[in-house]
């Protein structure tokens, strides 16, 4: 039986969510770990998204085959009582037999959190990063008018890729709000560190260290050094995964 998995967890101390050898702090690791154990046989899962190191997520998809004669919500229960506290199963449903969580998705959404006031946010400092340069929102926006569309993102991939990095950047939200600004990223799909990236862009942008219209000449570029700095990983976090 396939089963489809929504997952949240903290990525703080995690080394990412796919599976490494020799590294079992991995989100995959620790699932897989779990179902292996309560059905005796090596169990390997599918994920919709591969987030970083100290990356989060709220609404990771993944899906797994099971020979098990226990109900989904008892597969649920048992993962949520096995698993480490910083990882959490919202829900275990069946799916199709052809459902894959990766290659069914058609979209994916993430939101960048950034801490804009002096304050120290104590209770969401791994979720935030620090930011106190004064932000021109104008000139962010003006940015990703220009990202935003069907673009070639290999100047915001971490790594050079054989596979197309061609991706469709349908949205890029700014919200405000007392002591932050969040940007929300909806797109097809997302190339290595992009969505990092993209904000260490933005926010290079935004302090005035480079001008809304370098951006068509950085995606034209194709070379990731033309690209601004990569953000830190714990103000991302995935929210939420499309399916047709």
């Amino acid at each position: 039986m396939n089963y489809r998995l929504t997952i949240q967890y903290d990525g703080t101390r995690y080394a990412g969510w796919q599976r490494q050898s020799g590294n079992a702090d991995t989100i995959q690791g620790k699932i897989e770990g779990v179902l292996s154990r309560m059905t005796d046989i090596p169990v390997e899962i599918q994920g919709a998204g591969r987030t970083d190191a100290g990356v989060h997520a709220l609404g990771q998809i993944a899906n797994v085959r099971l020979e098990t004669e226990k109900s989904p919500e008892e597969i649920r229960a048992y993962l949520n009582a096995y698993l480490p506290e910083d990882i959490g199963i919202v829900s275990v449903v069946p799916a199709s037999d052809r459902f894959h969580s990766r290659l069914n998705a058609i979209g994916k959404t993430y939101c960048y959190r950034l801490a804009t006031d002096p304050a120290r946010h104590i209770f969401e400092r791994k979720y935030m990063t620090a930011w106190q340069e004064p932000l021109d929102l104008s000139a962010m926006k003006k940015a990703a008018d220009f990202l935003t569309g069907t673009h070639d993102f290999q100047s915001f991939c971490a790594k050079k890729s054989k596979k197309s990095t061609v991706r469709r950047l349908d949205e890029i939200r700014f919200e405000e709000f007392p002591g932050e600004l969040r940007l929300t990223f909806q797109g097809n799909g997302f190339l290595y560190h992009m969505v990092r990236i993209l904000t260490g862009t933005l926010l290079e942008v935004g302090s005035g260290q480079r001008s809304p219209q370098e951006i068509p000449a950085i995606l034209k570029a194709r070379e990731r050094k033309y690209a601004g700095f990569t953000a830190p990983p714990q103000g991302l976090t995935l929210t939420e995964i499309f399916y047709s």
